[in-house]
């Protein structure tokens, strides 16, 4: 079974003032006050200027941020901590990477994993969830499962059920 996710994570009040600058952008709540912007090709589409297909500023190392991407998450996380997050598994194998921007700057990160089992810390996502306030409920629980990020195994599934 596989698993795909490209997504901004960050406090529900955060993400929908960010959307609002985004007229495609869709935000799905978590639990635990968190929710989540499926980066969707239109998502990322409405950051490239007259059809610039370039390429990541830097900064995190996500190949799939336009150019000038972090710019604005930087921007966004002067009003609170966001995550930039992204899973690619199929079989038991893949990667996860996440970074946190926070007060205008690359705060953790960019965290990236290749293999399961993660580290004792936890993986990427779990780790960037728990700078965000996230908290892991029980001890066969983190924080990835705690705010619910198995609802949806892709990031169209999460495009489809935002708001």
């Amino acid at each position: 079974m596989s698993y795909e996710l490209q997504a901004l994570i960050g406090p529900l009040e955060l993400l929908t003032v960010a959307a609002a600058e985004v007229p495609v952008a869709r935000v799905a709540p978590l639990a635990q006050g968190l929710a989540l912007i499926p980066a969707t090709p239109a998502f990322l589409s409405a950051f490239r200027s007259g059809g610039d297909e370039g390429k990541s500023d830097g900064g995190a190392g996500f190949a799939w941020h336009p150019e000038g991407f972090e710019l604005r998450l930087a921007a966004w996380s002067k009003a609170g901590p966001i995550a930039c997050v992204e899973a690619d598994f199929f079989g038991g194998t893949g990667t996860q990477r996440a970074a946190v921007w926070s007060d205008g700057r690359l705060e953790l990160g960019p965290l990236t994993s290749a293999f399961e089992p993660f580290a004792p810390d936890g993986s990427p996502i779990s780790r960037a969830l728990r700078q965000l306030g996230a908290r892991a409920e029980g001890e066969r629980t983190d924080e990835f499962d705690a705010v619910g990020l198995g609802a949806h195994r892709s990031t169209d599934g999460w495009a489809v059920t935002a708001g």
